[in-house]
């Protein structure tokens, strides 16, 4: 994969964030909603602590609320799914304007909200400040089974690859007059399904023979050596040490 492959969610810059060496960036992002996960639910003043931190380090980044807010969108399944426990869950009722909702079900829908859209906002704060290579070495740095680390960089790389087939494929449906308006059209639509499969898997088989042939023997040769200071990792652990002072202060209060 290379150095200029950027994925949708990063944003370009030059903050001390950007800076920070990917590994302690996953670090930290996984120890803070490893904490706000640990934290009770009836906390609610600690999830709103949570939330000016990410605030801040969002400014130490330099990035915009309007763009964090905008990929915080991927999280509304989950947000109809707690919208609705308060009514399909059993157990003590209360009413709240005129209706009869579940105690238990408005605490489930609250816990799900809460740290839910905490954890998605650190990891959409760790992918605009981390480019997908990073994100690759960063993870070959914390001893991640190597095997994983290899298919997920082909997912990433590859991914692309089949998209852009795909939109080739339909530019060349419709330049023969093809446009799917109903279900008698889903008959071309599988065909075309089962001619992408047939290219990607072909080309995964001479993508294969070629890094053999190139002495490819299961493991991928480690380029960039990515290391990390001790102030760099106090710099990117403050997060969750700070996050951590607050679950301990939610369980104790």
């Amino acid at each position: 994969m290379g150095a200029g492959h950027a994925h949708r969610l990063y944003r370009h810059g030059h903050s001390p964030v950007h800076a920070l060496p990917p590994h302690t960036k996953l670090a930290a992002a996984f120890g803070f909603v490893v904490v706000v996960v640990s934290t009770p639910r009836e906390a609610m003043w600690a999830f709103g602590l949570y939330a000016v931190l990410l605030a801040c380090v969002a400014a130490v980044a330099r990035v915009p609320a309007g763009f964090l807010l905008k990929r915080l969108l991927i999280e509304v399944p989950f947000v109809a799914f707690a919208v609705l426990m308060p009514f399909v869950a059993e157990g003590e009722r209360t009413e709240v304007l005129g209706m009869s909702l579940s105690v238990g079900g408005l605490w489930g829908a609250w816990n799900v909200l809460a740290k839910g859209t905490l954890g998605v906002a650190a990891s959409v704060l760790l992918a605009s400040t981390t480019e997908l290579r990073e994100l690759l070495l960063g993870l070959q740095r914390l001893k991640l089974p190597p095997l994983l680390v290899q298919i997920a960089s082909f997912m990433i790389r590859y991914g692309d690859v089949i998209t852009d087939e795909m939109r080739r494929m339909r530019i060349a449906r419709e330049s023969r007059g093809f446009e799917a308006r109903g279900v008698r059209h889903w008959g071309v639509l599988a065909k075309s399904a089962g001619a992408l499969f047939i290219r990607s898997y072909e080309r995964g088989e001479r993508v294969h023979l070629a890094m053999v042939s190139r002495g490819y023997a299961g493991a991928m040769p480690v380029i960039d050596e990515v290391t990390a200071s001790r102030a760099q990792w106090s710099y990117a652990l403050a997060l969750p040490f700070a996050a951590l002072v607050v679950c301990l202060l939610g369980w104790t209060l």
